[in-house]
């Protein structure tokens, strides 16, 4: 099994590209399922789950053709099952994405629940209660939901009690082909679920207000195929700009999308950090300073994002003073804590607050992938710390970070990909 090892105590600096987002690449690929037309997703990731989702339409029929800059023809007109299996969708929660735009489209689906990283509970009810206020006949059965429509699926409102990305997104690519207007309320307001939103209507669709709390969708008889480019990746890049700060060091994120990162950019100027932006560049610059703790507290966007909570407990372990990380999305979200223990930090977790006392240094430790974002927070910590650190598991890292020990090879850190 592949693992990282990794050498701390270099100071990053250079020039590196954001890759476009998964979270926004996943319901995107979904959404092609609304199409019989041909249709064109570039600017993908190269990241096992959008090979999962590639497989997984591939699986049902869908004529998929990828290039070697990662750009995807996808043809939905030779589909002929609307079943997503469990090996398939075992390891991916995002899996589920393919309900809505299946039931919408076809009128029927199967999808196994879906896995993912196990940062704590993330249920479908949202999704199902939503498909069945607009007429959808939903079964649980075995571990496969079971969904079907006599007909088009009907325009309701539909109250999310609470925000819910992919419930948002599901519903909103269901309520594209529906007969009449669907109003989400309590929709999640992340730049993905905007993507998405910009994408669906380039293929046709009738949709006003994402961006803000209460989308409106006017359903239509069918969508066209399209071309379009997913936006790049804010947490990749506020990643990259959290291990300039960590490391004293200074790094240019180009290609990115500034507007998505304010939170993180507020909080990074927090850390002493001098921030400079450009259309659709960052750069982060600490001046070889030793940054400052500061406190987070996540939320939904434009909040400060939970994909982001572990990169600063990182930050916080050897920054100047103590800070204070509160988590409000997962409930399981510290599972880092422990491996970065094990590399000298001074972390204390009570309940979904972790107290971060800044350490004069970390040591470098054999540690263990836990989820997607805890694996970024390990890299982090490896990148200051004394000596060696090996990361086991990196396949968690590898649902998110395209060719991460490249990118950041290219910065100047010491890090290689190895078997043992």
């Amino acid at each position: 099994m592949d693992k990282l090892l990794i050498t701390g105590g270099v100071r990053l600096n250079g020039v590196v590209r954001a890759s476009g987002a998964k979270n926004a690449a996943l319901p995107i690929l979904a959404a092609t399922l609304l199409t019989k037309e041909l249709i064109t997703i570039k600017n993908l990731p190269h990241l096992h789950d959008i090979t999962t989702m590639l497989e997984l339409l591939g699986s049902m029929g869908c004529g998929v053709v990828v290039d070697e800059k990662m750009s995807v023809q996808l043809d939905v007109s030779t589909l002929n099952n609307s079943e997503a299996p469990y090996e398939l969708v075992k390891t991916m929660r995002a899996s589920i994405l393919v309900l809505g735009p299946l039931v919408s489209h076809f009128g029927k689906a199967i999808v196994s629940l879906p896995g993912g990283c196990a940062i704590g509970s993330r249920p479908v009810d949202l999704h199902l209660r939503g498909l069945e206020a607009m007429g959808a006949n939903i079964v649980v059965e075995g571990g496969d939901i079971i969904a079907s429509v006599d007909g088009r699926l009907k325009g309701a409102r539909i109250f999310f009690d609470k925000v819910t990305v992919t419930g948002t997104e599901n519903l909103l690519m269901a309520a594209t082909l529906a007969d009449g207007q669907t109003i989400l309320e309590n929709a999640a307001r992340e730049p993905e679920v905007v993507d998405l939103a910009e994408c669906l209507i380039a293929m046709g669709a009738k949709i006003t207000g994402h961006g803000t709390d209460t989308i409106v969708i006017d359903g239509v008889e069918a969508l066209h195929g399209a071309t379009y480019p997913v936006m790049p990746d804010r947490i990749e890049t506020g990643t990259f700009l959290v291990a300039a700060a960590i490391t004293g060091g200074k790094v240019k994120v180009t290609d990115t999308d500034v507007k998505s990162l304010e939170a993180v950019l507020s909080k990074l100027e927090e850390t002493g950090a001098k921030v400079t932006c450009g259309e659709d560049w960052i750069e982060v610059d600490m001046e070889g300073r030793r940054p400052k703790a500061v406190n987070i507290s996540t939320a939904p966007y434009p909040a400060f994002p939970t994909d982001m909570q572990a990169q600063f407990v990182a930050l916080n372990s050897v920054a100047e003073g103590v800070g204070r990380v509160i988590e409000n999305i997962f409930e399981n979200r510290f599972m880092h804590v422990d491996e970065m223990l094990r590399m000298g930090a001074d972390i204390e977790v009570t309940g979904n607050t972790a107290i971060v006392r800044g350490c004069n240094s970390l040591k470098g430790a054999p540690v263990m992938a836990t989820d997607l974002r805890a694996s970024a927070s390990l890299v982090l910590s490896a990148l200051v710390a004394n000596g060696d650190t090996k990361i086991d598991r990196i396949y968690h890292i590898d649902r998110g970070y395209e060719c991460i020990e490249e990118k950041f090879g290219s910065l100047g850190a010491k890090i290689s990909r190895v078997l043992n």
